[in-house]
């Protein structure tokens, strides 16, 4: 059986598997991510909800797995090696349990750092910007009277969406028949930017017609669709 004592986040959590994944997540766009990719995958894995809302992550048993404070994390009991692994930050949780597998990312070389190049972009530009815009347009943000921080979110979350729409013209997913972790880790970021964030309209989401159906492609599979809702929110 596999020893989790090690990780103080074990005794807060306990794992009624300890020999599977252990994911500590919450249904947010970046905790879906690896939620979706490990149904995707059908890997053996266990899902403990860490409650942002109570700021469960900012526990010292949270911390002492992820010191960013962030969702999601995991432990993979049986990692490189045979050995344990700990991970934060779910881009290179993505990675990682991509080439674990061998799957959701291209074998060729040239197209395996592509891939994560596009997983990057939602890292770097589309998860901050959407998310900004998300504080301003819905959140405490909508209460500042200066108007240019939100305009100015928008009109980025504008571009990023054209990037995407221009990438996604005559493509069936990002890596065109691909389906990878490069689409797994933006479908939850514009389901929120047009669902949660009720931000479709300020953004002319219509108006982005590739990146629509590829969002309505991608939420009809049935690991996305389960992905979503775990860990499940109590």
């Amino acid at each position: 059986m596999s020893d989790l004592t090690p990780f103080p986040i074990a005794a807060r959590w306990p794992a009624q598997h300890p020999d599977r994944i252990q994911l500590y997540s919450f249904p947010t766009p970046n905790g879906v991510k690896v939620s979706i990719a490990l149904e995707e995958l059908d890997l053996p894995y266990e899902a403990h909800a860490i409650n942002i809302g109570k700021n469960e992550s900012w526990t010292p048993e949270f911390l002492a797995l992820n010191p960013n404070g962030k969702i999601p994390a995991i432990i993979d009991p049986n990692g490189p090696g045979g050995k344990p692994l700990a991970l934060f930050e779910s881009g290179a949780i993505l990675l990682y349990l991509a080439e674990k597998t061998g799957r959701l990312i291209p074998a060729d070389r040239a197209r395996h750092y592509e891939t994560i190049q596009w997983v990057f972009f939602q890292m770097a530009s589309v998860g901050p910007m959407f998310g900004q815009l998300g504080f301003f347009h819905k959140f405490a943000g909508r209460e500042i009277a200066d108007k240019r921080p939100l305009e100015r979110y928008r009109d980025e979350s504008r571009r990023l969406l054209g990037v995407l729409d221009q990438r996604l013209a005559g493509r069936k997913w990002i890596m065109d028949d691909d389906y990878t972790i490069a689409d797994i880790s933006l479908l939850g970021w514009v389901r929120n930017l047009i669902g949660f964030y009720e931000a479709g309209d300020i953004v002319g989401f219509k108006s982005f017609e590739n990146v629509a159906a590829w969002l309505e492609r991608g939420l009809a599979r049935p690991a996305v669709q389960a992905g979503l809702n775990i860990p499940a929110r109590s």
